[in-house]
């Protein structure tokens, strides 16, 4: 796949707790932009965070340690691809009942090339 030039950057912020199927959701979200054949899709884990359903602050801090940290997806690829994908993004919150914020900004992609 060649991705180069003006592309579509799509984040997607859930808690680490949130499950769809008895899986994570922010996995399967990424098993299904990987299905969907996107260009890839990255899953960081907050250290710190809170949202819309809980002003309680989650921390990853040694002496009080979280189990609902936020997670953000991250999936760069064309503006077409990802506003395609964006319906399944939100069939996957529809059916896990959990909420979450998803955002698409502009993002020029300057190098996409497999290693080795």
């Amino acid at each position: 796949m060649k991705l180069t030039g003006q592309g579509r950057l799509l984040r997607v912020f859930v808690g680490e707790r949130d499950v769809i199927d008895h899986k994570a959701l922010y996995e399967v979200i990424v098993l299904k932009a990987r299905e969907g054949g996107l260009a890839g899709a990255t899953v960081l884990r907050g250290m710190m965070g809170f949202g819309a359903r809980s002003r309680t602050l989650h921390t990853a801090k040694i002496l009080r340690l979280s189990e609902d940290l936020p997670m953000v997806v991250e999936i760069v690829d064309s503006e077409e691809r990802i506003a395609a994908f964006l319906p399944v993004v939100e069939e996957l919150f529809r059916r896990s009942g959990c909420g979450g914020l998803v955002t698409t900004e502009r993002a020029e992609v300057i190098q996409y090339t497999a290693g080795g």
